[in-house]
């Protein structure tokens, strides 16, 4: 086996019943040769690439729509990234931003399984000028 090591970040949608602590014990039970980071949006794995693909794979059966999984950049307790060391947080608002919009996207995965499109987006038209005129003197 490779000396290679990936960190992999398991993120759990806001719509799931699947808590950080719940995938941290579900991973830490599996018992492969991995270190697990529990975190407030789910976990930390880091381990050999094949393993953690492995472990993604398990893990999202506990919720196929609602576990997510991207590569980390940086190891789990990296002292540029982590706030126990006094590190940086960039970034972060681009996580919570994905977070947040991981409740849309579970919701069109559902849609998909089970056969059905999303609604579609409503349009907003356009209202003349005159009108908008007339209504906010109505409020006046």
């Amino acid at each position: 086996m490779s000396g290679k090591k990936e960190t992999r970040l398991l993120m759990i949608s806001p719509a799931s019943t699947v808590t950080p602590d719940l995938l941290s014990r579900t991973i830490h039970s599996m018992g492969r040769p991995v270190t697990v980071k529990e975190t407030c949006y789910g976990c930390l794995i880091e381990g050999p690439p094949e393993e953690l693909r492995e472990i993604r794979d398990e893990a999202r059966k506990m919720d196929p729509h609602g576990i997510y999984s991207k590569v980390r950049a940086y190891p789990a307790g990296d002292p540029r990234r982590c706030r126990a060391q006094h590190g940086t947080r960039p970034g972060y608002a681009q996580l919570e931003w994905e977070w947040k919009a991981l409740a849309h996207m579970r919701y069109a995965l559902d849609c998909e399984a089970a056969g059905e499109a999303p609604p579609a987006e409503k349009t907003r038209k356009r209202i003349p000028p005159r009108e908008f005129k007339d209504i906010c003197e109505e409020i006046e």
